[in-house]
């Protein structure tokens, strides 16, 4: 039975000489995965939508095994993206944490959209670091793992000077930062800014310019937080760490 499905390509992977498999997250069936035959022959029909982030609508004979690929129209192939090495690199990193963090078959339109509209924007060049910094925030949901945004995580104020404690998983406020002596000291406006990432839809934001010191600051809650609640290895992150140390 044909099927077709609008979806990012999130991987690809060798079958043969000639094959390949395609990972995809779909609008319509959530995460699948596809047989592209004979999409490494120069000449292949399939040839042009079998590429990491391209953005197709997708026909396949769904089956109890394998599902074939029949047909790929490319909507955006992401070309910006696809010719620049540190917005490949990040994108990477969206793909992949998107790839961990979701079940196979597993619906999630909002996601989809979250995730093309990313994309959209990192192709149009806008800041690919923060781009991700706002997919992490959100994707906190995802993992089962949302801090406590909107109060201190130990007393409940809404007032207050605020830093993050990864331990609390959370705020926490001036009256009760001895309740975490490793807490991570930020600015109000990283404070503000984190909330915001969660809460607001991406189609809501304009353009985003952030100074290095808040990005920092965003990275670093971000990273320890991350790797307290989730335990990730990620070969995209890892490459993210050494293009940091590179610059």
């Amino acid at each position: 039975m044909l099927e077709k499905a609008e979806g990012i390509v999130l991987r690809t992977f060798a079958y043969g000489e000639t094959n390949s498999i395609l990972k995809l997250f779909t609008r319509e069936a959530g995460k699948i995965s596809v047989m592209a035959r004979g999409a490494k022959k120069p000449k292949s029909k399939l040839a042009a939508v079998a590429q990491p982030f391209v953005n197709a609508y997708f026909l396949y004979y769904r089956s109890t095994g394998m599902k074939t690929l029949n047909q790929g129209d490319t909507i955006d192939s992401f070309r910006t993206i696809r010719y620049d090495i540190v917005r490949t690199a990040y994108a990477s990193y969206i793909v992949e944490l998107l790839d961990k963090l979701t079940e196979e078959q597993e619906k999630n339109p909002f996601l989809f959209e979250l995730v093309l509209q990313l994309l959209q924007r990192m192709n149009d060049e806008d800041d690919a670091e923060v781009l991700v910094r706002i997919f992490e925030m959100k994707m906190t949901a995802q993992a089962g793992i949302k801090p406590v945004l909107e109060e201190c995580t130990h007393c409940g104020s809404k007032e207050g000077t605020f830093h993050f404690s990864v331990k609390e998983a959370g705020f926490l406020c001036h009256r009760c930062f001895h309740v975490d002596e490793r807490r991570i000291a930020i600015q109000p406006k990283t404070v503000q800014l984190l909330r915001t990432f969660f809460h607001l839809d991406i189609g809501r934001f304009g353009d985003i310019s952030l100074s290095q010191k808040t990005k920092d600051e965003l990275r670093l809650v971000l990273d320890s937080y991350y790797q307290e609640y989730t335990g990730l290895q990620l070969k995209s992150k890892r490459f993210l760490e050494q293009m940091e140390r590179w610059e």
